[in-house]
């Protein structure tokens, strides 16, 4: 509640919203007028028709995402609606150009119905080089993201999931070679059955993590071979064989709590029955599961994460969408492959931050721990998470517009970063003819 004034106020003054348009061609007299539109854009368009990748060079599509939602599962708000959730969608923009010098589009969409929803996006193509989906439910969501990568030929990304994912993914690696733990060796337990939560165990997976040894938890309890009530096909995938049919019993022993549900649903006695060292991601926003405080009272030798940004171990998908974006535009990406997803798993998990006490509890108890993720105002971010997104893309053969020399792509991103003197990075001259 401290920051809605505040945050009002951030958003009427002294501009209402937080976005623009600016041009990046001077105009300054009839000459300018003549070139940027008639007669002069005729041939800009006369140069598409003959080579269509020229539009690459031409316009501004390779640097513009289309941010895109229908409000039905906005934030921790719920189905709030399109128009109440542009603010979120602005919000992604100022995100995406500060961190990654990357133009948006955001587009709020009144449409429930999934097949008229993909087909309003798909129409879309032709003005963007990327779409980022954003706060649409599920299972909708799924069957969303499904279809438009199959029709579309520009990456296609909802951040709700893979985002979520990634970052989890990382810290998750981080937290565990702490304590002497692998993925393949833990039993994790997951509070939350949607689309992000899925995301989460299908990436974990492919990382290691075996499905045996996953349980998951949703707001009718443990999801269970058997089970009817709540299911969906992709809930259905992780249901298991067990007598367990609450939290309470799922996490007794369990390494790692995976939180994506609702403030407030761990107890202390939950926490208590975990394993050694357990592993508590409490990533409900804006209540966590838990707050680290009382887990830590609970266990202190506890690592904990939420997605708080007034707490440490903030689990922040601004850390992956810009850099994975900026990545798969400057190598002008089909898709997102699941090599880039891992790519970036992988650079963000080389990026972990300085030691740090993550609460009282815990530095009375003598534990210091480094933190598992970067900042994310870290400079290292852009060059490292796109450069690996920008190689995975070219190795798994949807770049069409491969980048030859990468140290020399990831120095002008890190240059771009810290400086700041350009609208977006350069990526290689073009020649012109």
């Amino acid at each position: 509640m401290s920051y809605r004034l505040p945050a009002l106020a951030y958003h009427r003054f002294p501009t209402p919203g937080k976005i623009a348009t600016t041009s990046t061609k001077a105009l300054a007299g009839p000459d300018d007028l003549a070139l940027a539109y008639s007669p002069g854009v005729a041939a800009a368009c006369e140069r598409i028709v003959a080579a269509p990748a020229e539009v690459a060079e031409l316009t501004a599509r390779a640097n513009l995402v289309g941010v895109i939602t229908n409000g039905t599962a906005v934030l921790g708000l719920g189905a709030i609606g399109p128009l109440a959730a542009k603010p979120v969608m602005e919000g992604k923009a100022v995100l995406f150009k500060e961190f990654a010098g990357i133009d948006v589009f955001d587009l709020e969409v009144d449409e429930k119905d999934p097949d008229r929803l993909v087909d309003l996006i798909a129409a879309l193509e032709p003005t963007f080089g990327g779409v980022n989906l954003e706060d649409i439910k599920a299972p909708e969501c799924f069957y969303v993201e499904e279809r438009l990568r199959e029709r579309l030929r520009i990456p296609v990304f909802h951040d709700d999931q893979h985002g979520t994912a990634i970052v989890v993914a990382a810290a998750l690696l981080n937290a565990l070679t702490q304590v002497g733990k692998s993925l393949r060796n833990s039993r994790l337990v997951t509070c939350g059955a949607g689309a992000a939560a899925l995301a989460c165990l299908n990436l974990l997976e492919d990382l290691g993590l075996s499905r045996d040894q996953i349980t998951v938890c949703d707001i009718d309890g443990v999801v269970y071979d058997g089970r009817c009530n709540g299911m969906d096909p992709f809930k259905a995938r992780y249901a298991r064989a067990t007598d367990h049919r609450t939290l309470a019993e799922a996490i007794e022993n369990a390494d790692v709590f995976l939180g994506l549900s609702t403030g407030g649903v761990l107890t202390s006695t939950m926490i208590a029955s975990m394993a050694t060292q357990p592993i508590v991601f409490a990533l409900a926003n804006p209540e966590p599961e838990m707050h680290p405080a009382d887990v830590y009272a609970a266990r202190p030798d506890a690592i904990v994460a939420t997605g708080r940004s007034d707490y440490p171990n903030q689990v922040n998908n601004a850390l992956c969408f810009p850099y994975i974006f900026r990545g798969a535009l400057d190598v002008g990406a089909t898709r997102i492959t699941r090599e880039m997803e891992l790519a970036a798993v992988s650079a963000l998990a080389r990026l972990s931050g300085v030691p740090q006490a993550a609460s009282t509890a815990i530095s009375q108890a003598g534990r210091s721990r480094p933190a598992l993720l970067p900042e994310p105002f870290d400079r290292r971010l852009l060059p490292n998470v796109a450069g690996a997104v920008a190689q995975a893309a070219m190795a798994s053969g949807v770049a069409t517009r491969p980048i030859h020399d990468l140290a020399a792509y990831r120095q002008s991103l890190a240059t771009w970063r810290a400086e700041r003197k350009s609208p977006r990075p350069v990526v290689q001259p073009v020649a012109v003819s």
